[in-house]
């Protein structure tokens, strides 16, 4: 029997984290053992290669700004697991976490023995978790994060009042495809019929005929960025960004948002759309200050994060490609006067030969590449040799990040900027130590 929370959690971290087959089967059968939960939330299914926890955190500050009570479920943590189900942006307890898998593992246990391939996996196992909490009537409305893909992703057993699709990139190209097209096929795969779908700023063509063939084929009523609405980006002073919308009977300027980059806005916007759709099918009445207010107020920790001010040093996650992209624009956009330099540590199987030179080739950024431990022994960091060798020039190579940083951050100026950047894992260990640091020096 499971008796403390130490346990629990590393119960869950015990279970297997891929099948051979992707299937909904067995999470489907898990849900009918526990009476099935999913069937009495109110839910946002949400899915996108990139902006899912940003566009998460927009759609629930303007949710609680209509005085919702607001569930969330997100991967992965940054500083703790039980940020993983959340209400109000407030971790669920301890007690919780382990009443929760009080509840789950005799249930586990019996379909590990009756499943061919075992019973259900670690994300599974979550998603089970968030279900049978929220069944339990903590919030009003619940927005569930995917973990991988869409289609055979575990929270897709649900059916949610809509779905959005953020963005659609190429990233984990091992378990989706390796073209947009495919990935779009895998995020798609969350229509359902009468369920309207909203989607982001997705440009690709390919992507977006997938998607068209995908909602007409499931009688899914599919809303789009730059055709069921749109964002005008305007210019901005400081720590935001500003601009204006129009799309769904509103038409909305100077819009801000605290939250650096375009990518940001357009986060911002497609959340502003979810929300306004939700509110046509509840016909609910729209606050115009409770949308200036949620968006305004909406921060994501480890997204382009200050963690200090002179010199500037923040920590952004960006850990694919598209993600790196967004964060040359944002360099050019916000910094392109300043002296940037970049610490960069990245898992193994990312496509850094591609991510690095994006870096590289801003004139004013000085790379520093570092080294991490990856978050178990199959998902290891990527080697410091392996990263040097995609660039065209030698680079300073620290096998310790603590030391990266303290060297790195002990030579700049004032004025200059410090981005530590590249898995969400490196950038969850680094916030630790800094806010760690702030913590002891105010004792």
């Amino acid at each position: 029997m499971i008796k403390t929370y130490e346990e629990a959690v590393a119960y869950i971290h015990g279970r297997s984290k891929f099948k051979k087959s992707p299937t909904l089967d067995r999470m489907r059968l898990f849900l009918e053992r526990l009476n099935h939960p999913e069937t009495d939330i109110q839910m946002v299914h949400i899915v996108g290669t990139n902006g899912k926890g940003s566009t998460l955190t927009f759609l629930r500050n303007l949710l609680q700004a209509d005085g919702l009570t607001v569930g969330s479920f997100t991967s992965p943590y940054l500083v703790r697991f039980n940020e993983r189900i959340s209400v109000d942006g407030e971790p669920i307890s301890d007690a919780d976490i382990l009443r929760l898998v009080q509840i789950i593992q005799p249930v586990e246990t019996k379909l590990d023995e009756e499943l061919p391939e075992g019973g259900p996996t670690e994300f599974e196992t979550l998603t089970a978790m968030m279900l049978l909490y929220f069944a339990e009537g903590h919030a009003d409305i619940v927005l569930v994060e995917a973990g991988l893909g869409g289609r055979f992703d575990s929270t897709n057993v649900i059916t949610p009042l809509l779905s959005v699709i953020t963005t659609i990139g190429l990233d984990h190209m091992k378990m989706l495809g390796d073209t947009v097209s495919k990935i779009a096929w895998q995020k798609a795969g969350i229509a359902k019929p009468n369920v309207p779908m909203i989607t982001g700023n997705i440009t690709d063509d390919g992507a977006l005929s997938v998607i068209r063939e995908v909602t007409t084929r499931t009688d899914t009523p599919w809303f789009a960025m730059n055709r069921d609405y749109q964002i005008h980006y305007q210019s901005a002073q400081g720590w935001q960004e500003r601009f204006s919308f129009d799309g769904f009977d509103q038409h909305l300027k100077d819009l801000t948002i605290s939250m650096l980059g375009r990518y940001q806005s357009d986060n911002a916007a497609t959340a502003l759309a979810a929300y306004l759709k939700l509110h046509q099918l509840q016909k609910l009445p729209v606050s115009v200050k409770s949308i200036r207010d949620g968006l305004n107020t909406a921060f994501w920790a480890g997204r382009f994060e200050k963690l200090n001010d002179q010199p500037l040093v923040v920590i952004d996650g960006a850990h694919n490609e598209p993600a790196v992209d967004e964060l040359a624009e944002l360099i050019k956009t916000h910094f392109g006067q300043q002296s940037v330099t970049i610490i960069f540590a990245v898992l193994a199987d990312k496509a850094y030969e591609k991510m690095l030179p994006t870096l590289a080739a801003l004139p004013n950024v000085h790379l520093v590449l570092t080294h991490f431990a990856g978050p178990n022994a199959k998902r290891n960091a990527a080697d410091l040799d392996a990263l040097e060798a995609s660039l065209k020039q030698p680079v300073p190579k620290f096998d310790n990040w603590q030391v990266a940083i303290a060297q790195t951050a002990g030579g700049l100026s004032s004025d200059d900027v410090l981005i530590i950047t590249g898995s969400l894992y490196f950038i969850s260990d680094v916030r630790h130590l800094f806010t760690d640091n702030d913590e002891v020096a105010n004792n």
